[in-house]
This record gives C-alpha cells, structure tokens and sequence, in this order.
C-alpha cells in the first residue's frame, strides 16, 4: 500500500503534467481563449486531486480486500482508469457548462474528449509511476 507522502507526490505530479498537456491542446481543439481553458483546467484539477487521493485510496483498500494485493495487471489498469474517469465526468459536467456559458451538451462533449485524453493519460501515468516510485515491499510486475 502507497503511504500518504507517496499519494500526494502522485496526485501532484499527475495534476501538473496534465494541465501542462490537455490545457494548450484543449484551447487549440475548442477554439476557446487559453485562459478560459485554464480556468476550467485548474478547477478541474483541484476537483480531481480531491478525488484522485481518495479514489485511489479506497481503490486500494478495495483491491487489497479483494485480491490480497494492490498488484494491477492490464484489465485492472482499465478498470481503475475508467472508473476514475467517469466518477470525475460525473462531478465536473456542470461546472464547466456553467462557466464556459454553453449547453450541458456542449459541456458533455467537451468532457467526453477530456475523459478520453485523460483516460489513456492515466493509464500511461500510473504505469510509469508504478515503474518509477514501485510500493515498497513488492515486486513490481512487468507488463
């Protein structure tokens, strides 16, 4: 299990260099002014390091109660990145609609491709994570 330092060296290191990708692409991909898309970006990060500390939290625990091991083969990888994302979508969708003045349609789709960006952003993160900063005490599997 990840101590709490190592949570939140993550969740920040995920947060910056999402906003660092998905931020200018957003902007490009929208037509919208870049501070408009920061706006939206930072208060989705701040919501989503809120959630990424505790989801990964209780998916921990969860695996652990299940499984015996917070080992994460490729279908559990899947599993964890698409949860987190539509738990994410779900809390966000609103906000953005609101501040961006457009349709909640609008704001769908523009979650929608954010959720997509992030999904396989996620994946390759924690995999990297997991290969960089491997929990102490077991052995890192090679996917």
């Amino acid at each position: 299990m990840r101590t709490t330092r190592d949570r939140i060296r993550h969740t920040i290191s995920f947060e910056i260099i999402g906003l660092i990708i998905a931020t200018p692409l957003a902007a490009a991909l929208f037509h919208l002014p870049l501070f408009d898309i920061g706006v939206v970006g930072i208060a989705t990060s701040l919501v989503a390091t809120a959630w990424n500390y505790v989801y990964n939290l209780g998916f921990d625990h969860a695996l652990v109660r299940l499984t015996g091991s917070t080992s994460r083969g490729i279908p559990v990888r899947v599993l964890h990145a698409v949860l987190f994302e539509g738990g994410l979508m779900l809390m966000l969708l609103p906000g953005i609609a609101w501040y961006l003045g457009i349709s909640l349609f609008e704001a769908l789709t523009m979650d929608i491709a954010f959720t997509l960006f992030y999904m396989g952003y996620t994946f390759f993160f924690n995999l990297a994570y997991d290969r960089v900063f491997p929990i102490e005490g077991e052995r890192a599997t090679a996917v």
